[in-house]
C-alpha cells in the first residue's frame, strides 16, 4: 500500500509541477534549448498519454479567442480522489 500512495502522490505533484512548468514555457517563450524546457518536454512525453483519453472525451471550454483544456484538472481531482481511498 505504501508504494502504491507514494507513485499516486509522485504522480499528484508531477502533473502539477508540469502545469506550472507549461505556463513558464508558453508565457516566457523560453528558446526549445533551454534546460527549462527540456525539463517540461521530458515531463509531457509522460503526462500526455495518460492526459489524451481525458482531452478525446471532454473537448477544451472555448473562452473567445482560447481554449482551456480541463484535462489535468481532472486528472488532479481523480488523483486525489483515489488517494483518499487507497491511503
Amino acid at each position: 500500500m505504501d508504494i502504491v500512495c507514494l507513485v499516486l502522490t509522485l504522480a499528484f505533484y508531477g502533473l502539477f509541477f508540469w502545469v506550472i512548468l507549461g505556463w513558464v514555457v508558453g508565457f516566457g517563450r523560453l528558446p526549445w534549448g533551454h534546460p527549462v524546457r527540456k525539463i517540461y518536454d521530458g515531463i509531457d512525453k509522460a503526462v500526455s498519454p495518460v492526459l489524451r483519453p481525458i482531452r478525446n472525451a471532454i473537448p477544451p471550454v472555448r473562452l473567445g479567442a482560447a481554449a482551456l483544456d480541463l484535462s489535468p484538472l481532472i486528472l488532479i481531482i481523480g488523483i486525489s480522489v483515489l488517494q483518499r481511498i487507497v491511503c
